[in-house]
């Protein structure tokens, strides 16, 4: 773990990144750094690997709550609305993780290989995995970063790199929570099908009976799997969304509340207000300007 520590911080040492986070185009990964902790944050976890190098991490997804340490890694196979926040962290040891994004497609191709049921040792159905970091897996990460540092290897070794951890990714005793996604009648992958649509327009009405029947389930079934695989309901993961896009928004543009809550689906600016303070402890407009104030 030393060696991938040492690598991620350097990288972000030669970025000129203190604290936060760094995407690392080269890589295509993820760098964070926190040197105390910090508050609760809400976000959404794509299908990914996270490794935590140093410190720890609190998660939580509906019902769920997870504490990643040191040396643990966390593989999530849906997207997912979660409040987190940094537990253990200083300046002497700060909070240090990377974050490789998967490639559903590329697991695909590589998940015909691999026979079924291969792994799947949890009944667990919850989509975020907690498990010790892979040595291999680990190895593979820092050969990965090493090759994308040069033009070269970055153009031949580092996409077969690349596909190695994906592999590994699917051989470990962990990787259930990924083939179960994969292997196209089950349920899991029907949850995920049906996250696919919530996300694509998160303003249209959701009718949580026409999505069980587009995905081939009964009312009662779809809503008990899509809380199993997600730790929430569906309405509620469509809200969770539309508050954490809404805040992107937010964030980047000075376009109007009243503009940014039409758009994510809210007919209503003061439900939309009321529910933003909800989830983040502040209005819209407070939340802006504490923005602007950093």
């Amino acid at each position: 773990m030393t060696g991938l520590l040492n690598c991620v911080t350097a990288l972000m040492d030669r970025a000129g990144v203190p604290q936060g986070a760094l995407a690392h185009s080269d890589s295509g990964m993820h760098f964070l750094r926190f040197k105390v902790p910090t508050p609760q944050q809400a976000t959404v976890y794509r299908p990914l690997l996270c490794l935590v190098l140093q410190g720890s991490k609190q998660v939580r997804a509906g019902a769920h709550s997870l504490t990643v340490d040191s040396g643990q890694s966390l593989i999530v196979s849906h997207a997912l609305p979660v409040v987190s926040r940094i537990t253990r962290a200083s300046r002497e040891m700060p909070y240090v993780a990377l974050v490789f994004p998967l490639d559903l497609d590329l697991l695909r191709s590589l998940a015909a290989a691999v026979p079924p049921g291969q792994g799947m040792r949890s009944h667990d159905p919850f989509s975020i995995r907690l498990c010790p970091t892979d040595p291999a897996t680990e190895d593979s990460l820092t050969r990965y970063l090493d090759q994308c540092a040069i033009e070269e290897a970055r153009q031949v070794l580092a996409p077969i790199t690349r596909q190695e951890i994906h592999a590994r990714l699917l051989l470990s005793p962990h990787a259930d929570v990924l083939q179960k996604l994969l292997w196209q009648e089950t349920t899991a992958s029907r949850i995920f099908q049906a996250t696919r649509e919530i996300q694509s327009d998160l303003s249209r009405t959701l009718v949580v009976g026409d999505l069980a029947d587009r995905v081939g389930m009964s009312n009662s079934t779809f809503f008990e799997h899509f809380k199993a695989v997600t730790g929430t309901s569906p309405l509620q993961y469509q809200k969770d969304l539309r508050l954490l896009n809404a805040r992107d928004a937010l964030h980047s543009s000075s376009t109007k509340v009243s503009e940014i809550a039409f758009r994510v689906g809210y007919e209503s600016s003061a439900q939309f207000s009321r529910e933003y303070a909800r989830k983040f402890g502040l209005s819209p407009r407070q939340d802006r300007a504490a923005l602007a104030a950093e």
